[in-house]
Parts: structure tokens; sequence; C-alpha cells
């Protein structure tokens, strides 16, 4: 049996050689099917319908090895990591596979465990957390139904809440979905999602959209940086119920205002915090969306002090604090 590991999970593994430059702090593995994802989802290296490099997720290698290889790498090296994260393509007996996955690894290292799959049963996702699964994902990546029918062919919006708010049930604070910005939404759009996500105990994960060569999307432009920090700091502001969208000012599908004063806003922006990879808890996805040479959209650690002050120019470019 053979799984795929992303590049620098891998290299702290010690499977292959490499650089990285910020270690990953999640162990990231993904199914090995031959063909390609049943899905078609427009921005998806894994695409149905993608010519991508079928070793990329992202902007990520993952690389297929020998699943004991991994297995007896992960029992010697699990202290270099907090979580053990599967993710997987759409195809046939793919719950079976993530089963065994899950299962075999927890026994290697007992860390916590994130899935990130397609909608499930109730029955499934039981079954999943049997198999040692703590925290289950069913990644939205639209933030509207109008955005998610144009990118994610092969899935139902529907189908995707259904099984956000059953999983609210069988893994009670534990459920993540993926909202991915730049794809169509206005920030309005996404803030009020992250609000209705948030106000049934589910956590997102954000991530900017990246445009990889050979899919439906590779020609669209990247989000605008200043946008995506507006939409970090709301998310962050609503997450920690400092704010909510109802306290938020919106003008023509843009935040004008966070509903919390200057100073509160200042030294949100200041602690770096907002700005840093959300999602499950001990992941920091180093550059899965960027270049180590930027621009940065999510950080794998503390944003350095000069990197606070450009993202406070760039956040108060407009006056967007309540007096």
């Amino acid at each position: 049996m053979r799984v795929r590991v992303a590049f620098g999970t891998g290299i702290l593994l010690g499977l292959w050689n490499g650089r990285v430059d910020v270690p990953p702090t999640t162990a990231h593995f993904l199914t090995y099917y031959e063909g390609r994802c049943h899905a078609n989802c427009k921005f998806c290296p894994q695409a149905n319908r993608s010519s991508s490099d079928p070793h990329m997720l992202s902007r990520v290698l993952w690389p297929p090895c020998d699943f004991n290889r991994v297995l007896e790498r992960m029992e010697r090296r699990v202290n270099r990591f907090d979580r053990v994260c599967v993710q997987s393509v759409n195809y046939p007996r793919v719950v079976e596979d993530v089963q065994l996955i899950v299962s075999k690894l927890k026994r290697s290292a007992d860390l916590p465990t994130s899935v990130s799959i397609r909608p499930l049963s109730r029955g499934e996702m039981r079954e999943l957390k049997r198999a040692g699964a703590d925290r289950i994902c069913f990644p939205l990546d639209a933030c509207t139904p109008r955005v998610f029918r144009q990118v994610k062919e092969g899935y139902s919006w529907e189908a995707h809440l259904r099984a956000l708010q059953l999983a609210s049930d069988e893994f009670p604070g534990a459920v993540t979905t993926h909202l991915i910005i730049g794809l169509g939404e206005t920030e309005e759009e996404a803030v009020r999602m992250i609000q209705w996500l948030h106000d049934r105990g589910i956590t997102v994960g954000l991530f900017a959209f990246t445009p990889i060569p050979g899919t439906a999307l590779a020609d669209h432009p990247r989000p605008d940086l200043a946008s995506y920090r507006r939409i970090q700091l709301a998310h962050y502001l609503i997450q920690a119920d400092v704010s909510s969208v109802g306290e938020m000012v919106f003008e023509n599908g843009q935040l004008t205002s966070f509903g919390v004063s200057e100073r509160v806003l200042l030294s949100t922006i200041e602690s770096g915090e907002p700005f840093r990879t959300s999602g499950c808890p001990g992941c920091n996805r180093p550059f899965y969306n960027e270049s180590p040479r930027g621009p940065i959209y999510n950080f794998p650690r503390r944003p350095t002090r000069r990197e606070v002050m450009e993202i406070i120019q760039e956040v108060f470019q407009h006056d967007l604090a309540k007096e």
C-alpha cells in the first residue's frame, strides 16, 4: 500500500532530502489513487479534468511512498509533530482507505488526527472516529452556493452543509471546513459565511486562492492581499467572539468597519495572530498558498515586527476602525 506524503513532512520523516524554511507542525498525508479524483474542482491539480502534475495539491508536492516505511518513520519521529492530517481525493472505497490509514497511523504515532474528506453519512463518520480520527473536515472551499456551483463540479453545496451540521453532533467542537478566498466572493459574503460556521461551532481554515498550471483556473488572479488581510482580521475577531458580522460594516461588499475600537483593532493586528495559518489546532501548513519569498498570505510562524508594520499599512489604507 502507498500513501502520498507532503514534501515538508517527508523531509522531517527522513524519507527524502530537502530544506524547510519553517518545519510543518502537522504530518500531512494524502490517499494514493492511480487515477485522478472523480470530482472536478476547478482550482485543484487532482481534479478529474486537470492536466496538472498529479503529485501536486495546491502548490505542494506529495510524492507517493510505501506506507509501511512511513509508519516506521512516524513511530521513530513522532515528537516532530503536533498532529496528523489525512487528506483524500474522491474515488470508490476512499472511506475504507482512509479508515485503514488512520488506524495504522494511530498505532504508530498516537497523535491528534484530522481527516479531510468528501461529505459522509453518520455511520461513516462513526467508523472514522472508531479508527482514531478526533477531528473531521468537509471542505466547502467556496463561500457561497453561487461560487460553489461554478468551481466544485461533482459536489453539492447542500450535501456539504448537511454533512457539516451532522458532524457537529458526531465530533462536537472538532469540525473544520476550508474556505478559499479569491474565487469570486465579496468580502461581505466571505465574512457572513465565516460567522454562520462559527455560530455552529465549525472551525474555519482560510486559504488564499493559488493558480496552478493545468487547472481550469490557472489564469484566475490571486486575491488582493489587503482584502485577504481584512477577511483574516474579521475571521479572528469572530472566532474570538470579540466582534460579529452584525457589528461590522460593509460598503459595496467591502469591509469598512470591524465593529471594534481603533485601540482593539490595532492591538489585535500587532499581535500578528490573525494572519497566521488557521484551521485545525497544531497546524501551520508552511507556504501551502505561497512561496517563502512572498507575498505571504498565511504566516506559518509569528510575523516579524516589520511584517506586522506592513500589515498595518495594508489594513489602514482605508478608515476601517470604528471611532
